[in-house]
């Protein structure tokens, strides 16, 4: 089996660094953006944007603390995983993650 997905996006906000024992973890949101097009029979598809919570750990998370910022353009590479929790009200809420296994930053 794979679970592999591979984004090309802008940072949404700069990366929350958090630490669970005493290891880090980086979260952000990042935009794909998918261009508007033209169909065969000359209808246009709008442009889309899709919003993806990005998590880093470890060394990932410690780089994005220091230079992954607002509007950085990011490639990378992770793991989709869904997770569902309660809020307080007891409503179970769905998530879904991109867990990152390498990255590289596009552009200047």
């Amino acid at each position: 089996m794979v679970n592999k997905v591979i984004l090309i996006g802008n940072v949404g906000r700069d990366p929350e660094i958090r630490y669970v024992e005493t290891r880090p973890i980086a979260t952000f949101p990042l935009a794909t953006n998918e261009r508007a097009r033209e169909l065969p029979d000359g209808s246009r598809t709008p442009e889309r944007t899709e919003w993806h919570t990005i998590i880093m750990w470890d060394g990932a998370a410690e780089f994005a603390e220091k230079y992954i910022r607002k509007g950085t353009r990011l490639y990378l590479e992770g793991k989709i995983r869904y997770r569902i929790w309660e809020d307080r009200n007891a409503i179970k809420r769905n998530v879904t993650e991109i867990y990152v296994d390498s990255f590289e930053l596009l552009g200047k």
